[in-house]
């Protein structure tokens, strides 16, 4: 199935969008709940390539999760001594969805992991996809509505941002086979192409300087991480009006190798630049 199939669901949903009295309408209550639960099934996404490669939100879908909360009462959930009360459930039958998950993590309903992941102690947040493949490492969030391909890292403490609000908005984009170091931040629709190495410690935002030093010439870039580059966290000086002060920028330093399978290549990375993970 594809969005296409959701052209009805699309209609109730825009029209409640514009409309706050039929938000509550049977009609418009059972379009969001399909749209929710294909959301939890994979069926349909957030966000998706556009013919160019760029990524663009789908502004309905996420239209149909905003409305969601709004119709659902908060409820007592238990998990042992664990005590949640909230509106969104968590996901359930794991084992059947080939997904490894260590407690005390949580996948809130609405989101998708492809079978062959494994999520530590984390959080999933709703509208998210995670690819085939990928770690979810201790402590790390994966925020609303981000797009993680498959066979990433996302290492301890890392913070990948969500975004359901404007609609508009763009989400974070990881593509395939990138390695996020331990404490990064990668939010505001930042779009890391794939195979980039994140060594520990970087932070992006969509408008962090990425200053791209691989070739004689200095690039400054935002919002977007070329393929199989390698990145470290910098400073560079800024003016202000009472004088020059470093701030924080992102550097990439190399390309990963071309020629190697993806784990040799992020050895390889790892080790030649001396990148701190």
């Amino acid at each position: 199935m594809s969005a296409a199939d959701f052209h009805a669901e699309r209609a109730f949903i825009e029209k409640a969008w514009a409309d706050t009295n039929l938000r509550s309408h049977p009609l418009t209550v059972q379009a969001v709940n399909r749209v929710m639960d294909a959301l939890d099934q994979g069926l349909l996404r957030t966000a998706e390539p556009d013919s160019t490669g760029d990524w663009v939100a789908l502004e309905w879908v996420k239209m149909a999760v905003l409305l969601y909360f709004p119709n659902q009462n908060s409820v007592t959930m238990q998990a042992g001594f664990l005590e949640f009360y909230d509106k969104v459930p968590v996901k359930t039958g794991l084992e059947k969805l080939g997904i490894r998950v260590v407690p005390p993590a949580v996948l809130r309903y609405g989101s998708y992991l492809e079978p062959g992941c494994v999520v530590m102690p984390s959080f999933v947040n709703v509208g998210a996809r995670v690819g085939a493949g990928t770690m979810v490492d201790t402590w790390a969030t994966v925020g609303s509505c981000a797009q993680i391909g498959r066979d990433v890292h996302l290492s301890g403490g890392v913070g990948i941002g969500g975004v359901l609000e404007p609609v508009q908005a763009r989400p974070v984009v990881v593509e395939d086979g990138c390695f996020v170091g331990s404490r990064c931040v990668v939010v505001e629709g930042v779009h890391l192409e794939k195979e980039v190495v994140l060594g520990a410690g970087v932070t992006l935002t969509g408008s962090s300087p990425i200053l791209d030093m691989s070739d004689s010439v200095t690039q400054i870039l935002k919002g977007r991480v070329p393929a199989r580059s390698v990145v470290i966290p910098g400073t560079m000086p800024k003016e202000f009006p009472a004088g020059t002060a470093q701030v924080h920028c992102a550097v990439i330093i190399g390309r990963r190798h071309e020629g190697t399978d993806r784990k040799t290549s992020l050895n390889r990375a790892l080790r030649d630049f001396e990148v701190s993970v």
